[in-house]
């Protein structure tokens, strides 16, 4: 979406169909190394003055406007416009974070970056496919990007990485010279999908489209308005909670909105003109902008997040999100209107309350149940009798001093119904009031969500400038009920680039732990833990780790919380796999261990029988009666070291092969979304068992993540200058070839993110290639070169996953 001062200014002043030049965004290369997502922040432990305690901010950079909001597999996902590497508009990216409540958010590494993925990253929507429709497989995520026309990017590994979909092929392209920001939504009423797009071909307008499988779209027609510029939103609501007295919302960045009816072909709505939905200054880069609401929200709410930018800046970021607001429909004495109440768990949040009933307030503040309350981030919720109310103004003042100035009077003036000149009337002479204080943001609710006001405050946190004040002028205020919860900070529950499957949160024990692009990085002098909250007695638990300058790093497991009690299994850079406890050396294995490489450790723990396997082989068989239960975690001693990939009772690497597994360059690991050998290179990199074959059945499934070729390679050498490889290649072939030549190939169209099946049968010369289960071979060869050596897997210019190998 374009977000230029020449857009702020042409908004604020009520020009929405104003013609805008098309600037170019920045240009920016791919990332450095083939694999992705990038991870480029410094740490920070979200403290920082006006950071928003409970509203989303990108860790570093700049944030714009909500993306792709989807419920997906027990998480809430949140995209979002993002530039990782300054502080203003550039080079957008599609940052990722994900919440199990709406609340707790974990920031991500990148969904979609400039030069891995093709167009421009701007505005869009996300959409689970469950019924796998698309063909892209059940239960992946699509998300809708680009200008001047809308491309797909999928996930199949829960938004971890994202593939292309026809090498970002634009699948529609609405009329005009721009167009952007397409949202798409499910229609019970056609059983097809619909998306919209904002273009100004012909004037502000949404293109409507629909598609029987999220790939093929067919034109439906267009609804064409002034006031109707960029980032349009589509959903379905009851009017009153009654399904059966049902409408469509359409709304526009700016907030404002329609309701009206949808036949699968064209909107019509019910009224000439819009209402607007909130109060906040609503052009790019104000206080309410480019709102988007969730898909598939398991309770059926419409849940909507917005940018929030304001003047509110922070030292390390810029932007934030709006607190998450369930949206309803409801009749009203102006007839249908929408509301936005913040979601019911934001209680999650809450560490403390107070409640004061029936009081009256006069001018001299007596009576003030705010009077000696100091707090930072809190929500206050409050009702008012104005039938017995003699002031002509009340109001609150936020984060007061002694003093008595305040960063932000809120002022109600009884004869006009205003709030601080916005309409605000009373209901039965009721007027109810929430508000919503954080450290630079602001939000305001009356009347059950009818009144909306999204605001950027520069609060200051310092602990004299903590006051609350009820005030009232020229006469007195009757308070029906006040209640303060006080808000707890909602980071720091997940873990943002340490992958796996056991629970948070997460605790340090001895060392500082860091998040990197490559998984949790430990630094500690001498032992230092990082302990799960997950407990487990007996169990299989693995994981990749890799010296950086450590001595040794290791799984931990039956741990106390403390790690005075624990089992250790770790690799030493001495050149041994050892298993110890405190005070005793259980058992060691001689290894060839040393920096920079990922080694996997597995690790079976039934009863005292402890066995641990390096590389996917055995190497320590041992018996131990210290501890039988307690925590899981991750060790590091004596200098840096990286885990990741940390599995409980996972099925990890499937294969008949023989370890230990080797590297033949490029980084092997095994990851818990999509397990397996996952091999990342800038080239051609190769992991090879201990098995030797000559003649021979191999197969395994074979998925290119984001790359060119993932492969089976057999009759090879230890350092894989001689093989042969039969690979599938995201050009659409499935190729056999050894080093100088390419023996045969098969053309076929080969996706990204989808596994495909591989048989390999070899016998004497003879080569013989099978695509998934097929009876007949696609490739049908002879070659002399090589009679006999190691079987392994290969991934070239990218990365891949191979599972499932086996031999005979």
């Amino acid at each position: 979406m374009d977000r230029r001062t020449v857009l702020k200014t042409g908004l604020a002043a009520g020009v929405a169909s104003m013609a805008v030049p098309a600037l170019e965004e920045p240009a920016v290369a791919a990332d450095d190394l083939p694999g992705y997502p990038e991870f480029p922040y410094p740490p920070t432990d979200y403290r920082e003055p006006l950071r928003g305690q409970f509203h989303f901010s990108a860790r570093y950079g700049w944030m714009n406007d909500p993306n792709g909001l989807v419920y997906h597999d027990g998480q809430y996902h949140l995209f979002f416009q993002h530039n990782p590497h300054g502080l203003e508009w550039a080079e957008m990216h599609w940052g990722h974070a994900t919440s199990p409540d709406l609340v707790h958010w974990t920031q991500k590494p990148m969904a979609l970056q400039p030069g891995t993925h093709p167009n421009r990253l701007w505005s869009g929507n996300g959409v689970v496919d469950t019924a796998d429709v698309s063909g892209l497989g059940a239960g992946a995520l699509l998300v809708f990007t680009a200008t001047e026309g809308v491309a797909v990017a999928y996930s199949t590994d829960g938004a971890r990485t994202f593939q292309n979909y026809d090498n970002g092929r634009k699948l529609v392209v609405p009329p005009g010279t721009e167009s952007r920001d397409p949202v798409v939504r499910w229609d019970p009423g056609s059983g097809r999908w619909v998306m919209v797009v904002w273009s100004n071909g012909g004037g502000n307008g949404g293109s409507f489209y629909t598609s029987p499988d999220l790939l093929n779209w067919t034109y439906r027609s267009r609804f064409g308005a002034d006031w109707f510029f960029e980032c349009p939103d589509f959903f379905r609501l009851p009017v009153d909670g009654d399904p059966a007295r049902t409408r469509w919302v359409l709304t526009h960045a700016g907030g404002d909105y329609v309701i009206g009816t949808f036949d699968g072909t064209t909107f019509r709505p019910e009224w000439p003109s819009p209402q607007r939905m909130d109060h906040g200054t609503n052009f790019a880069g104000g206080t309410f902008y480019a709102g988007q609401t969730f898909g598939g929200v398991p309770d059926g709410r419409v849940v909507q997040l917005v940018w929030q930018q304001g003047d509110v800046r922070g030292a390390a970021w810029t932007g934030n999100a709006s607190f998450p607001c369930e949206l309803r429909l409801v009749s009203s004495p102006d007839g249908i209107r929408l509301t936005r109440t913040p979601v019911a768990e934001i209680a999650l949040l809450r560490t403390g309350s107070q409640t004061w009933r029936d009081r009256t307030v006069p001018a001299d503040g007596t009576g003030d149940p705010f009077a000696g309350q100091h707090a930072d981030t809190y929500e206050i919720l409050a009702e008012f009798d104005l039938s017995r109310t003699t002031a002509r103004q009340f109001g609150f003042q936020l984060h007061r001093r002694p003093d008595g100035t305040a960063d932000r009077t809120l002022t109600y003036d009884v004869a006009a119904r205003t709030l601080d000149g916005r309409p605000l009337p009373a209901v039965d002479n009721l007027l109810e009031l929430r508000l919503l204080v954080d450290r630079g943001q602001l939000e305001i609710f009356g009347n059950d969500g009818l009144f909306s006001w999204t605001d950027t405050v520069a609060f200051n946190s310092a602990a004299d400038s903590q006051g609350i004040r009820l005030f009232a002028t020229g006469g007195a205020v009757r308070v029906v009920s006040a209640t303060l919860h006080r808000l707890g900070s909602a980071w720091g529950r997940g873990e943002s680039t340490l992958d796996g499957n056991l629970a948070g949160p997460w605790t340090a024990v001895g060392a500082v732990w860091s998040d990197t692009r490559n998984g949790k990085q430990g630094n500690a002098g001498g032992d230092g833990f990082y302990l799960s909250a997950t407990r487990a007695t007996d169990f299989v638990y693995e994981g990749d780790v890799r010296l950086e300058t450590a001595r040794a790093v290791a799984l931990t497991f039956r741990a106390s919380a403390d790690a005075r009690q624990h089992y250790t299994a770790c690799v030493d850079s001495g050149g041994i796999v050892k298993l110890w406890r405190p005070g005793r050396d259980i058992a060691t294995a001689r290894a060839a261990i040393f920096s920079g490489r990922w080694f996997h450790l597995k690790i079976e723990a039934t009863g005292p029988r402890i066995r641990v396997h390096l590389d996917h082989r055995p190497v320590i068989d041992a018996t131990d009666t210290a501890y039988a239960t307690g925590l899981l975690g991750a060790n590091v001693y004596s200098g840096i070291a990286t885990v990741q990939n940390l599995m409980l009772n996972g099925p990890g690497l499937v294969s008949t092969l023989a370890g230990p597994w080797t590297p033949v360059s490029g980084a092997w690991t095994v990851p818990v979304a999509r397990p397996g050998l996952h091999g990342l290179s800038h080239s051609d990199a190769f992991a090879l068992s201990a098995t030797s074959r000559a003649d021979l059945t191999y197969e395994g499934d074979l998925t290119i993540v984001n790359g060119t070729a993932a492969a089976l390679t057999f009759r090879a050498n230890a350092d894989a200058s001689q093989h042969y490889t039969a690979n599938i290649d995201a050009a659409g072939l499935v190729k056999l070839w050894r080093p100088g030549r390419d023996i045969a190939t098969y053309a076929t169209p080969i996706r990204q993110g989808r596994p495909y099946h591989l048989r390999v049968v070899a016998t004497g010369a003879r080569l013989q290639v099978f695509l998934d289960g097929g009876a007949a071979p696609v490739i049908d060869a002879t070659d002399t070169a090589f009679g006999s050596g190691l079987l392994g897997v290969n991934v070239f210019r990218g990365s891949g996953v191979a599972q499932n190998l086996r031999h005979t």
